[in-house]
């Protein structure tokens, strides 16, 4: 075993993948029943909340949660959506919005005491939105250059004949394959190597301060707890950020299939 897997006297086990595993609610429950699933539907749910109080009924003057919801709203729109979709941007505000907000609440959870863990981590619940965004992307590319002009449209034009060679598998394959795989896995590694690290560094805190306090350990203990704090912070950072470019994705995957020519 190595060294990060083994401390005080080959006692202390790091977390490992096993953290991500959890048995159904109650004994005799579905299988998919578990706390991630049921943290995916408070985190949908919360948002939808939001979006009413929020916008349910408006004032000219905002106040309380419809200034949270605003500020949201305006963020989105500003730097993710006019970007990429310009004069379309507001058509996309009741998706993005929802997506935004939806995948933040998602990784919130992973540093929210007594939930502790970020839903994305789980690879079934990106994919799921990548899924989706990716459906539309093609959708709206078919529907707005027909089926011939949208794979025409993947490819640059002026090249040497013999580039295409080459050039024609890749961009198939990128925006087949590789375009919604990447979309979801992004957002799902960083959220799951981030609850690893947490959780390293907590386990650390907890065995050399309280389930085996020695004099030597003690200082490796509160280098834990220090360093769970501070990687706590950063992770909410990531969170927020991985919650952004996901939805800037979206944003730009509906872009290019509304307007190829940019």
């Amino acid at each position: 075993m190595s060294a990060l897997t083994v401390l005080a006297d080959g006692d202390f086990v790091a977390p490992g993948p096993s953290i991500f595993n959890f048995p159904p609610l109650w004994p005799g429950a579905p299988e998919w029943a578990t706390k991630p699933v049921l943290f995916a539907m408070v985190g949908a749910l919360l948002v939808v909340a939001l979006g009413w109080s929020a916008f349910a009924k408006p004032k000219l003057v905002p106040r309380g949660m419809q200034n949270i919801g605003e500020l949201g709203y305006l963020f989105v729109r500003d730097q993710v959506a006019r970007p990429f979709l310009g004069k379309d941007a507001e058509r996309w505000m009741p998706l993005l919005v929802p997506i935004f907000f939806l995948v933040f609440a998602w990784n919130l959870m992973g540093v929210i005491p007594g939930i502790q863990f970020p839903i994305a981590s789980h690879i079934a619940f990106p994919v799921v939105l990548a899924l989706a965004i990716y459906v539309i992307k093609l959708y709206l590319g078919i529907k707005h250059q027909g089926f011939g002009g949208y794979i025409k449209n993947l490819f640059p034009s002026g090249l040497p004949k013999p580039v295409y060679i080459i050039l024609v598998p890749l961009e198939l394959l990128q925006n087949f394959v590789t375009a919604p795989f990447t979309h979801a896995v992004r957002l799902f590694a960083n959220m799951f190597a981030g609850h690893m690290i947490l959780a390293f560094f907590s386990a650390v805190g907890f065995w050399f301060l309280f389930e085996n306090l020695t004099p030597l350990g003690a200082p490796i203990g509160v280098l834990g707890v220090v360093m769970a704090i501070l990687m706590t912070g950063f992770e909410i950072f990531i969170q927020y950020l991985q919650a952004f470019l996901f939805t800037l994705l979206a944003a730009m995957y509906i872009g290019a299939s509304l307007h190829p020519d940019h």
